[in-house]
């Protein structure tokens, strides 16, 4: 009986030495399985690169709240314009409602019409499609969604998401592989400007939230023009693209700097227009609620 109990020791103590060896070597180690992938290591260490301060860099992405957001980046693979109802804006009561925010920011219209020769009118119609007047202004975090964007530079990142997306989109994979890499780049970029806005603002980059492109505030900025030509309207000392005054203003300096002029043709406005989004369906509703705000 005891010959028996202290064979099945030594066949127990055998099975545990064999698991832990299996565990301790090979590929497929059951430790490194349980280990969490490092989604922003690459993309921390471009940024340090970069120039940014490693104690921030590290500091910024020890955050649990930000995050990879697969949910939200796949709507780059998935989104399709031609479904978008950017007539909903003509009906009658957003028009309406367009009309009373010009009455209640009369102000910083006509600051924006004396400064940059810009029409309130194509003001308001671009911030009622991009942001229904301020009240929509999406709630993705801007830093998870421009470092996701970012980190798919990172081959093993990549690889993962299409794993995620493959049954979601009706991309190939070179199709997928081909437009991560453009949006990646353009990601980092969009990310670094970002982290300086931030920073000049003295905004907590995590707290910031917008759409699934990245793109903030009730003008809807992606960081870069936030960056670059985005305005103090209401003249407190800071750029707060959820102040009204700033948007409006930041919408002005915009279309401005692309040429709007005070009197300008519909064909020359077009192309302004087109700088802000480039979907001619985009445009043509703007240039139409334009129209109709006038009437």
């Amino acid at each position: 009986m005891m010959n028996r109990h202290l064979q099945q020791i030594r066949i127990g103590l055998l099975f545990l030495v064999i698991i832990m060896f299996s565990a301790g070597t090979g590929a497929g180690s059951l430790w490194a399985a349980q280990e969490p992938f490092d989604y922003f290591g690459s993309l921390q260490k471009r940024l340090i690169r970069d120039g940014f301060s490693t104690a921030r860099v590290q500091a910024l992405y020890q955050n649990p709240a930000i995050t990879f957001d697969t949910r939200g980046v796949s709507l780059y693979f998935v989104h399709n314009e031609s479904k978008l109802n950017y007539d909903q804006f003509l009906e009658s009561g957003p028009i309406r409602r367009a009309k009373q925010y010009m009455a209640d920011h009369k102000t910083a219209l006509t600051d924006a019409e004396k400064g940059y020769g810009v029409s309130r009118h194509v003001i308001t119609a671009i911030m009622l499609v991009e942001t229904r007047l301020g009240t929509y202004v999406g709630n993705r975090k801007v830093i998870s969604t421009l470092s996701t964007m970012a980190a798919l530079e990172d081959k093993a990142v990549k690889t993962r998401l299409w794993k995620q997306l493959e049954g979601e989109t009706h991309l190939s994979y070179s199709a997928f592989n081909t437009r991560a890499g453009k949006k990646s780049g353009w990601a980092y970029r969009e990310l670094k400007a970002f982290l300086k806005y931030a920073a000049r603002e003295k905004v907590n980059p995590v707290n910031v939230t917008g759409s699934y492109a990245g793109a903030m505030g009730y003008c809807q900025f992606m960081p870069s023009n936030a960056l670059t030509l985005a305005r103090d309207g209401n003249r407190d000392g800071r750029i707060d693209l959820f102040s009204h005054a700033d948007a409006i203003m930041s919408i002005a300096n915009y279309l401005n700097h692309y040429g709007w002029y005070a009197g300008i043709g519909e064909k020359e406005a077009f192309q302004v227009v087109y700088h802000y989004n480039h979907s001619k369906y985009y445009v043509r509703t703007v240039l139409k609620i334009v129209k109709r705000l006038k009437g």
